[in-house]
């Protein structure tokens, strides 16, 4: 099953920091367990957004329903 353009393409929050071995590791909070890392910070973004589409795909293809991107930011 193919994704929707407007739903593979939905930008979505996510938390970046730095992880171990020099890696960037990146989580998308309105998708629990949809986790990724990369050795640059580029990278590991490119590898969110295919982790992003591929979750998406899967929730489709189950017939589940894709959470909204309702994460609220607030520095404490």
């Amino acid at each position: 099953m193919s994704i929707p353009k407007h739903q593979g393409k939905s930008k979505r929050k996510v938390l970046l920091y730095p992880g171990e071995d020099d890696y960037f590791v990146v989580e998308v909070p309105s998708l629990p367990g949809c986790i990724s890392q990369g050795k640059t910070r580029e990278e590991a973004l490119r590898n969110i957004e295919e982790a992003i589409a591929l979750y998406i795909e899967v929730l489709q293809e189950r017939g589940e329903a894709i959470p909204d991107d309702t994460v609220e930011v607030v520095l404490v």
